[in-house]
Order: C-alpha cells, then structure tokens, then sequence
C-alpha cells in the first residue's frame, strides 16, 4: 500500500528547462512553486511536502515517457495537487499529462492564483470572477472537469495555503462531493 503524503505541485514551464537562475526568472509559475520551497525551508511547521523530492530529477533531454513515468510516481505519491494557474500558465504537454493523471487519481486540486491578491477577486458574490473562468480556459482538461472533481481556489498568500494544505477536505480519499470550493 502507497502512503500518500505528499503535495504534488503543478506548474507551467516552457521548455526546454532548466532549473538554473535565468530558467526560473523565464517561468514565473516555477518561481511560485520555488516559493512554497522557500517557505518550507524557513519554516518546519509550513505543511509543505514536496513530491517532486520524492524520486529523483529527469534531464531535460530525456525521452517524454522517462518523464511521464516520473510524473507518475510523483503523483501516486501525493494526496493533492497544487497547481499555480497565473497569467503566464500555457497548457503544455506536461501540465496536461499531471492533471489528467491527477483526476485519473481522484486527487484533489488546490488552485492557486498568483495575479489575484484576495478570495474576492476569485470569487464575488458567490461566482467565480470572469478573470479565473479565463484563466480555466488556459487549460482545457481542468476546465471541462471543474464540476467533476474536487477543488480549492485561493490566492497566492502563505497564511491561506498552510491552511489549505492543512484541510483534510483537501485529500485524496475524503468524501466531499467534487465542485469547486473556496475559504470565504
């Protein structure tokens, strides 16, 4: 039996990557997941577990199914998914292939919004603000699965994500009828 105690984060980064100084200023969206990092790093109580320290690193030269199969394991490791969706997030082959895998997986997703400072810019008088819905359109297989899965939309601040990954709503494995939610 797979114990599942990881958050697998999930993120757009063009490619080819690398994971040196000027490819994480190119990626925003890496440099939001460098932050949870970051955070984890200055903070033991931050609950943080990263998946991706979980198997080791592919080259960015490696075949796509080397990288599909990590993907993979990362993912059955995890009990959520944490995907940064930001204006610079672009449906790339990776992305697709960790939230498929992911509903595939019935795991939950924890939908952060770094342009988006407060929960009433991602959802005002109980409806997600046209900005999110646009920034759902930018990946497909997450938009058309909205209503089918389990999510948690959030801004981009450290005290409301640790209380995200805190939840146990937001595991795999709990009972809470998939549709979007978020902390009001």
């Amino acid at each position: 039996m797979t114990y599942r105690t990881a958050n697998y984060a999930a993120f757009y980064v063009a490619e080819p990557f690398t994971e040196s100084n000027l490819g994480a200023h190119r990626c925003p969206d890496f440099v939001y997941y460098n932050l949870l990092r970051a955070w984890k790093s200055n903070d033991d109580n931050f609950p943080f577990i990263d998946a991706h320290q979980k198997t080791y690193n592919v080259r960015d030269n490696s075949c796509w199914q080397t990288l599909k199969s990590r993907l993979h394991q990362r993912l059955n490791l995890s009990k959520n998914i944490i995907l940064f969706l930001s204006k610079n997030t672009k449906n790339s082959r990776a992305l697709h292939e960790e939230i498929s895998y992911g509903i595939e997986l019935d795991l939950p997703i924890i939908i952060i919004y770094p342009d988006l400072q407060e929960i009433i810019d991602i959802k005002n008088n109980n409806q997600f603000t046209f900005q999110v819905r646009d920034l759902w359109n930018r990946i497909p297989i997450l938009r058309d699965h909205m209503n089918k899965i389990l999510t948690l939309h959030i801004p981009l601040k450290k005290e409301i994500i640790s209380k995200a990954l805190l939840d146990d709503r937001f595991v795999v494995g709990y009972s809470l009828n998939p549709a979007p939610y978020f902390y009001t």
